[in-house]
């Protein structure tokens, strides 16, 4: 019996409604916000009444009642026009919403899934820092419980982190020690920190290469006291919580980095049938047909990955060997495909007005963003046996 990978009807019309919202309203608008480092309030707000960061959650939330591959279609189809955009997305529904749906309790969904489902706030996920990256158990962070006042306080520093400072943020998930095993290794307890609590500061944004439509920032926690009834999930379990939230959204990133795979594809195409040089269409060279048609193959390749890895998140099977296959691959081939749509396009190419540009700045980030290139080959290599 032959698989069929057709999109179902829902998921197609989902797929239909984001890519003409993709390309009327966020088309026309972007390379503005992009240009002047600026968040696009206005999109993100469009966003939230569509019900794009609710597709994954319960209705009883607010949610949409979707899945992780509804979520992978609308990230795809925003990422073939911008990436900033798309990464606002994820950020908001994958590190933003999932580990409250996902590990907290009854009275934590109520009072913030809504309000994240709807984007009316933005959630964000404070894990990474600055003397950590990749070695996310070195988590210099601490909470302790202040048993006095039943509250947790909580000190350190978390770095680039999205979705972090926008005046619409309401609240960061933050990875924190909160002891040792008898072994000496750390214990990770993951807490709510709502925006605005006091002590904890929000850096300036940074200046980065890419995403530059997009929140990211560093965060500071001075004596930040959140009430006990704030800690997500069970206290030590911090870790394994957070390495379920990235498996999920190393998912979310490969279909990201597979639509600006496929953006690079459509620009490049319509670019090499209005371009002409010595007398015909660019597109009519053989060289250019074939670079062409390596990007396509490519990213083709890349969306049957991402979609067998949500498939089988959706269905229950064992995924993390899939997500970081296709992770792996859909960020290398962004990369790729970002850098011979802007050689097709030449010195236009180099021009911010043109999509391109945007693409290639933003496509190195997906290499590193969520897990590095060289982190997913270890989780490819230990899922095949290997350790070492």
């Amino acid at each position: 019996m032959s698989l069929d990978h057709r999109l179902s009807p829902e998921l197609d019309e989902l797929r239909r409604t984001v890519e003409e919202f993709a390309h009327d309203v966020v088309a026309p608008k972007i390379g503005d916000f992009y240009e002047r480092h600026e968040f696009p309030y206005e999109i993100v707000r469009e966003m939230g009444r569509m019900g794009l960061f609710g597709l994954p959650f319960p209705e009883e939330y607010g949610g949409m009642g979707g899945d992780y591959m509804a979520l992978g279609i609308a990230l795809e189809e925003l990422a073939r026009v911008d990436s900033s955009v798309a990464i606002t997305l994820e950020a908001g529904v994958s590190l933003g919403a999932m580990p409250i749906h996902l590990f907290g309790t009854a009275s934590q969904k109520e009072e913030w899934l809504p309000r994240l489902c709807s984007g009316e706030i933005l959630g964000a996920f404070g894990l990474t820092e600055p003397d950590g990256g990749s070695d996310a158990g070195a988590t210099r962070t601490t909470a302790r419980l202040d048993e006095t006042t039943n509250e947790w306080v909580i000190n350190g520093t978390k770095c680039f982190i999205t979705n972090s400072g926008t005046d619409i943020t309401g609240l960061v998930t933050v990875t924190a020690v909160t002891g040792r095993t008898p072994e000496g290794k750390p214990l990770i307890s993951s807490f709510i920190v709502p925006s605005g609590t006091p002590g904890f500061t929000v850096a300036a944004p940074y200046s980065k290469v890419g995403w530059n439509a997009s929140d990211t920032r560093e965060l500071s926690f001075s004596d930040v006291r959140v009430p006990a009834a704030n800690l997500l999930g069970e206290k030590g379990r911090g870790y394994a919580q957070f390495l379920r939230i990235l498996d999920e959204g190393r998912i979310a990133i490969a279909a990201l980095a597979t639509g600006l795979a496929q953006g690079c594809v459509d620009e490049s195409l319509k670019y090499a049938k209005e371009r002409h040089a010595f007398g015909r269409p660019i597109g009519a060279n053989q060289a250019i047909q074939f670079k062409l048609a390596d990007m396509e193959m490519k990213a083709h390749t890349s969306r049957l990955a991402w979609r067998d890895a949500a498939s089988r998140l959706v269905t229950g099977e064992p995924f993390k060997k899939e997500a970081a296959l296709a992770k792996l691959y859909s960020s290398t081939i962004a990369v790729d495909n970002a850098r011979d749509a802007t050689q097709i396009h030449g010195g236009y190419g180099f021009m911010n007005e043109y999509p391109v540009a945007r693409m290639w700045r933003d496509s190195k980030i997906l290499e590193i963003g969520e897990g590095t290139s060289e982190v997913q080959r270890m989780l490819i290599a230990r899922e095949l046996g290997l350790v070492g």
